[in-house]
């Protein structure tokens, strides 16, 4: 069993006077080989979620945080196409942001986390 560590990331900040609140509810999340891991972003406070740009980060202790990629009112976008393959995110409304990790391995082990900028 794999264990994939989550950040529970609950950012906010001050974007246009309002609030934006990100939150991973769950801590980790433990796969077999070769299954799928799903992670759900919740975000808050976003005024047109729908077009909103929200990134997925990869963390791996003494590394620094590689961008997966990100969604906005389309399909996603990678930083590398070799993903393609490996990851996905989608939107569900009304305001929750899905990544998957597909065919888990031991590289998968790491901290992913959402973000919104």
């Amino acid at each position: 069993m794999l264990l994939l560590p989550l950040l529970a990331l609950a950012a906010a900040w001050s974007r246009a006077q309002a609030q934006v609140l990100l939150k991973q509810s769950q801590i980790s999340i433990t796969r077999g080989q070769a299954r799928t891991a799903w992670i759900e972003c919740i975000a808050e406070g976003i005024a047109d979620f729908r077009t909103a740009y929200i990134h997925w980060y990869r963390h791996i202790p003494s590394k620094a945080p590689e961008r997966i990629l990100y969604v906005g009112s389309d399909q996603a976008v990678y930083d590398d196409n070799s993903y393609r393959n490996k990851y996905e995110s989608l939107k569900r409304d009304p305001n929750v942001c899905t990544f998957s990790v597909k065919d888990v391995n031991s590289n998968d082990e790491g901290t992913y986390y959402c973000a919104y900028w």
